[in-house]
């Protein structure tokens, strides 16, 4: 199987790269040559290109040839999406109509789309939420995301393009950068290690579903491979885990004498989102995720092994 990742030099496609290449014919393709340095210095089979995602990328010729196309490309994260957001829709939304139609013209069997299991729902679920549950969101990046979702409905219904959507919780774990402005476990497991500080925005009480980037990747590559009609699913831990609990696990696990401080919380924040995961689990059987403390132990191992800390 021939597989392309769009924008696949981050933290999920690095996983997910990782493991295909295990098994298919699989090419990353993203904006920065610099971008691939880590997954290169792992010598894996990979093919690499680099490409922007943007209205005049030829997209023909990025999908040409493969069977699954991955889009994982994003210019925003959800504390920065609402500045400009009609560019932001230009940049992502619109973009992503180019993309699909290269899918169409190269006749691609599938398109997985890694959508957010926290922005697209907004306020108005109730948790665990469900797949069939409103969607309000409250940034434009959960609108970019919905919309993208449509879009793909849309292409199925019209021009017969199949696609998978995972509405995925919060990964963390190996190969998340530690600093950088999404992932909360990885960032405060990071300055655990380091300078024992911890910055929180909000009073810690916004609660999350946290998932371990293996257990990610394995639910991601079972609904992908998966032979039925169904194309939407969440995935995540099924339990929510507040900030703050989040904290004292590392306390735990890690470091006891952590420096916390609680400073403004952002308006993009949903105060309470976990995942309703049943759907997956009926089909696939249970994820059977690592717990949080399993987790953080793991990534905080890695980042040791890796000369991270």
């Amino acid at each position: 199987m021939k597989i392309c990742l769009i924008g696949g030099a981050g933290f999920i496609g690095t996983n997910l790269a990782i493991h295909l290449s295990q098994t298919d014919e699989v090419t990353v393709i993203d904006r920065d040559e610099k971008f691939f340095t880590t997954l290169k210095s792992l010598n894996l089979p990979i093919h690499y290109k680099v490409a922007s995602f943007d209205i005049n990328s030829d997209f023909n010729s990025q999908v040409e040839g493969q069977d699954i196309v991955y889009h994982l490309a994003s210019t925003v994260i959800p504390g920065n999406s609402n500045y400009d957001i009609g560019a932001e829709l230009d940049a992502n939304v619109i973009v992503t109509c180019h993309l699909l139609d290269a899918c169409v013209r190269q006749g691609i069997k599938k398109v997985v789309f890694i959508s957010s299991g926290g922005a697209i729902y907004g306020k108005k679920g109730t948790c665990p939420i469900q797949e069939d549950m409103v969607t309000y969101p409250i940034s434009s990046y959960g609108v970019q995301k919905l919309a993208i979702e449509k879009l793909l409905y849309l292409y199925r219904y019209q021009k017969d393009l199949d696609y998978r959507i995972i509405r995925l919780a919060n990964p963390y774990g190996p190969y998340q950068r530690p600093n950088g402005k999404l992932g909360v476990v990885t960032t405060f497991v990071y300055k655990a290690l380091t300078s024992g500080r911890l910055e929180v925005y909000g009073d810690g009480t916004v609660v999350r579903d946290f998932i371990y980037i293996e257990d990610a990747i394995r639910g991601i590559l079972k609904i992908v491979n998966g032979e039925n009609d169904i194309r939407v699913f969440n995935l995540g831990s099924g339990k929510g885990t507040s900030v703050n609990q989040v904290i004292e696990a590392i306390r735990t696990t890690i470091r006891s004498d952590l420096s916390v401080e609680y400073i403004a919380g952002r308006t993009t924040d949903v105060p309470v989102n976990y995942l309703d995961i049943s759907r997956y689990e009926g089909i696939y059987g249970n994820l059977d995720p690592l717990s949080l403390e399993e987790g953080i132990k793991k990534t905080a191992e890695f980042m040791k092994q890796n000369g991270m800390v």
